[in-house]
């Protein structure tokens, strides 16, 4: 899902799926995945999820209109559909179910403003080769606990030892996915293969997974020239893998809802840009996005002079583009207004709302992200009212959407999420 920060360039390992190992063969399995895409179907024919899109184009043109909702449960999939609720014995039978199971959970039981579509969606078998170093952590002693950095770029030499990627593509794997989907499910949602339709960029995520947090921070006072070498490197290389994508004719468009940036999606009648012949995908016809998380507490001029300049590059030939995730904005917005063609700004819940609101009005979306913490300890949902109606308050004007995400537990007890969209929708239903 969208969700998981799952925004990268590209997997740059071998774990893609291949349909080859542990299919879907058994009737029982069949019979499951079936029913459940009968109901998604259900779902996907239903009027509201029309309305919806109609509602998503509006608000990505930033035309005026109420402020939208979606619910990201993230890390808490697991206690709101834990392995125990599948049915399915095969291992890729299984991860169909739970997918198809999560689409109509989040229908069910959520109330945001997602739209459940009528289609399965294969994604090409596409990765990159990586950047020739490979990121090393030291993992924590306990299942969910943080890791820490183990560099490997430790010295200024060490960034000629980077390498620039290469776009491979597992045409089989894709085909025989392709196929299996089709026989089981093609009778009644439309399956269809997608290449690479999410294009972000995590420059400095690149950078710090090398080098380590704390050391880049050293770096850009100790060492700027190694860092301005290793970014420039980074962008390059990120370069040459969208031109790789575009020659090779693995983009897909994502004008639909494909997720964008940290939670949006891509609704719009803006994109493909004139010109577009049907069939060739160029930059020009894609949202795209880039973030710099590890950025959060540098000056405006650092987080400029170190990556914004680099990211803004990336980003030019794009369409329409967003940018941010979990960092505060507040006092960098001024040079991320500068990005072209932006379209997405985000607005963490550590960010000033009053003042982001002020400086956006409506020249971007304001993608807030209201605090996942509301989920665990004390469920208040006066507090919780209260603190979502300030941000309405604040943002109105804006072209205003919240997204509720990085939600890594709710302390087993799924109805908060439930709750907490319909109090989100009741707090904009008032300020209509």
């Amino acid at each position: 899902m969208p969700g998981a920060n799952s925004h990268a360039l590209g997997p740059t390992t071998d774990s893609l799926d291949k349909a080859k190992e542990n299919g879907v063969t058994s009737g029982a399995d069949r019979t499951i995945l079936r029913d459940l895409a009968k109901r998604v179907a259900e779902a996907a024919s239903l009027p509201v999820m029309a309305e919806r899109r109609a509602l998503w184009r509006r608000h990505n043109a930033l035309e005026p209109g109420r402020p939208m909702i979606l619910v990201f449960p993230e890390g808490s999939w697991r206690e709101l559909l834990p392995d125990s609720v599948l049915e399915c014995e095969g291992k890729r039978a299984r991860r169909m179910e739970w997918a198809l199971r999560m689409r109509l959970y989040t229908h069910e039981h959520l109330g945001d403003d997602t739209v459940i579509e009528k289609e399965w969606v294969v994604e090409r078998s596409v990765r990159h080769t990586g950047w020739g170093l490979e990121p090393k952590r030291k993992p924590s002693s306990t299942r969910t606990g943080a890791w820490a950095f183990d560099p490997v770029l430790l010295e200024a030499s060490d960034v000629g030892k980077l390498r620039m990627p290469e776009v491979v593509e597992d045409e089989e794997a894709t085909a025989a996915n392709l196929a299996e989907a089709e026989d089981v499910l093609g009778d009644i949602l439309e399956v269809r293969p997608k290449g690479v339709s999410r294009l972000s960029f995590h420059l400095m995520k690149e950078y710090t997974s090398l080098r380590g947090l704390e050391q880049t921070m050293m770096d850009m006072v100790d060492a700027p020239e190694m860092l301005h070498e290793a970014m420039g490197f980074l962008e390059a290389g990120c370069r040459g893998v969208v031109r790789q994508y575009e020659e090779r004719g693995l983009l897909s468009l994502n004008n639909d809802g494909t997720y964008h940036s940290s939670g949006g999606n891509g609704y719009t009648d803006e994109l493909p840009a004139p010109g577009f012949d049907g069939v060739h995908v160029r930059p020009c016809d894609l949202w795209a996005s880039a973030e710099a998380q590890e950025m959060a507490g540098v000056s405006p001029g650092m987080h400029r002079e170190f990556v914004l300049d680099y990211e803004k590059r990336l980003l030019e030939p794009f369409g329409l583009n967003g940018y941010g995730c979990c960092e505060d904005l507040t006092r960098k917005l001024d040079d991320v207004l500068t990005i072209r063609n932006l379209r997405r700004v985000s607005i963490s819940p550590w960010a000033d709302v009053d003042a982001c609101a002020e400086r956006l009005g409506r020249a971007c979306i304001f993608s807030w992200k209201p605090r996942p913490t509301d989920l665990v300890g004390r469920f208040d949902e006066e507090a919780i009212r209260a603190y979502l109606r300030h941000t309405v308050e604040a943002a109105r004007g804006c072209v205003l959407e919240m997204i509720l995400k990085d939600t890594h537990t709710c302390e087993n007890r799924p109805e908060r999420f439930t709750r907490w969209a319909a109090i989100a929708r009741e707090v904009v239903e008032e300020a209509a």
